[in-house]
């Protein structure tokens, strides 16, 4: 099916989403959230769970939430993240069987991904 007008910016918002995806610190946030009880942390479990620095994951943060992945809640000092859906922990799960399939032909790189947390069982 060719490009069409119509459908032209439904393929920009799904690029943009995975422009959104693309560093291996807003990766890790999603998987702490999708992880997480109720898909929420904050912001110290996320620093804790990504090694990064506080301004660093401030703006990664930043870009998962202008892309609509995450929402936040203050609360007194403190900052919870949360996933925006729970399709977003889905959609984490079906990148993680993707690439572990691609990863097959592997076995070091296999044993590796097989150390990774575990993340939620997709929902039926």
């Amino acid at each position: 099916m060719p490009l069409s007008h119509e459908t032209a910016p439904l393929y920009a918002i799904k690029a943009e989403l995975f422009r959104s995806l693309a560093h291996p610190v807003r990766i890790r946030v999603l998987e702490v959230l999708s992880a997480a009880t109720d898909h929420a942390a904050p912001v110290s479990e996320l620093l804790e769970a990504t090694d990064a620095e506080a301004s660093a994951l401030s703006q990664h943060l930043t870009v998962l939430k202008r892309a609509g992945v995450v929402t936040s809640t203050r609360h007194g000092n403190s900052v919870v993240y949360r996933l925006s859906e729970p399709l977003v922990a889905e959609l984490l799960v079906v990148a993680r069987a993707f690439l572990m399939a691609r990863l097959s032909h592997s076995s070091e790189q296999l044993a590796v991904a097989d150390t990774l947390p575990r993340l939620p069982e997709k929902r039926q």
